[in-house]
């Protein structure tokens, strides 16, 4: 059995300079011995003091810095006390991770395709509550025998009771703390449940509920959005997008980038169908999704679509629906696209591929051998995730 790493206190005599951000959102420092180490809590040009090694691997280390000798001029007071473990860049001015995200891209896309085009972070209307999903866990609170609403520690097992939140719709907290409220009146044991998951529309509509232990998840009411003019309806528990406002940004952008004389498109890894049916126009579209239940919520939102195939399947393994006369549009898990899909688009050569990916890095490893034949029209990027590193980016390929 593998021995777990026991967090370590350490006091530097000689304290250390925060270099840079990781794409992953920690500062970057070496230690006297050579040794990177991430921190989270740290902003370049600081200075830290003290940490708590977390992690410690042959040839880097990871940890949070919990006291800093000289501060940046762009850190700000974090607005929640767990903010490590919800959205760790709450530390900064808004400014700062605006320039931060892009220039992050702007040296991964550099360096990965040797492409300069200058990237603009189309911005959050709301860096706050602007989460439309959240899962809790619970807290039992000896002191006073009473459950507490909670989120996990970062990078760890460990429960950290909350009494306010700052990055979900306030909608969300207050039905958790009333939930709470009615478990306590009723003396139920913290022990009894898994989780809380609660999500909410638009319009303030909150659907989910508890997750007991040893119990099936309940199906819980479907809710509905609007996106582009068209209603979409989608489970609490399924997928969906965390920041609305946000997302319908970035499909007018890839509408836009959709030619007018395209006559297929081909939406891969669709979800619930939220980017073809909203962008197709009429088009002949073909929509490619794995999961049982997002296809359910696929099929059902494409009724009112006649021009819509909806197809239940992985989405390398229907490779015959990638033809030269057809717009692709991509948007995989963070693992990125399957390397028989990149085959599939060198091997037939559609007019344009449309990419969005919440993980740039994949994405660009797989526009990379892309560009074997496509060249990088256009790149953009979206702050779904204010007050986190996390950061989606689209690209188009001709």
């Amino acid at each position: 059995m593998r021995k777990r790493f026991q967090k370590t206190e350490i006091i530097l005599e000689n304290p250390i300079k925060i270099t840079k951000l990781a794409p992953t959102g920690q500062g970057i420092s070496e230690l006297p011995d050579g040794m990177k180490v991430f921190l989270w809590n740290a902003l370049p040009g600081e200075t830290v003091s003290r940490f708590l090694m977390t992690k410690r691997k042959a040839h880097f280390a990871e940890g949070i810095a919990t006291e800093i000798s000289e501060k940046s001029a762009d850190r700000i007071e974090p607005r929640d006390t767990h903010f490590l473990s919800t959205s760790p860049w709450q530390i900064m001015v808004e400014t700062y991770e605006k320039s931060a995200k892009e220039a992050l891209l702007d040296e991964l896309f550099e360096h990965e395709l040797g492409i300069d085009n200058e990237v603009l972070l189309t911005e959050s209307p709301d860096n706050y509550h602007y989460r439309n999903k959240m899962e809790y866990a619970f807290y039992y609170d000896l002191a006073d025998e009473k459950i507490k609403l909670a989120v996990h520690e970062r990078g760890s097992h460990r429960k950290v009771p909350i009494t306010d939140s700052n990055i979900e719709r306030k909608e969300i907290f207050e039905k958790a703390t009333e939930i709470v409220n009615e478990l306590n009146a009723r003396n139920e044991e913290a022990r009894k449940y898994q989780s809380m998951l609660l999500r909410c529309n638009q319009a303030g509509e909150v659907s989910g509920g508890l997750y007991e232990n040893g119990k099936p998840h309940p199906v819980f009411p479907k809710l509905k959005d609007s996106l582009l003019g068209h209603e979409f309806s989608y489970s609490p528990n399924g997928f969906f997008q965390i920041n609305i406002p946000v997302y319908e940004l970035a499909l007018k952008r890839i509408k836009e980038l959709v030619p007018a004389d395209a006559m297929k498109i081909l939406d891969l890894y669709s979800g619930v169908g939220t980017i073809g049916l909203s962008v197709a126009d009429g088009k002949d579209l073909t929509l490619v999704e794995v999961d049982k239940s997002a296809y359910a919520e696929l099929e059902e939102n494409a009724k009112e679509f006649p021009n819509a195939k909806p197809v239940l399947a992985k989405s390398e393994e229907v490779l015959d629906f990638i033809t030269p006369d057809s717009v692709v549009i991509l948007d995989p898990p963070r693992a990125g696209c399957d390397e028989k899909i990149i085959e599939r688009l060198l091997e037939v050569h559609p007019k344009k591929i449309i990419y969005l990916s919440c993980n740039p890095i994949t994405q660009a490893r797989d526009v990379k051998m892309l560009m074997e034949k496509y060249a990088v029209k256009t790149v953009d990027a979206f702050n779904f995730f204010p007050r986190t590193p996390h950061v989606e980016s689209l690209m188009s390929l001709e």
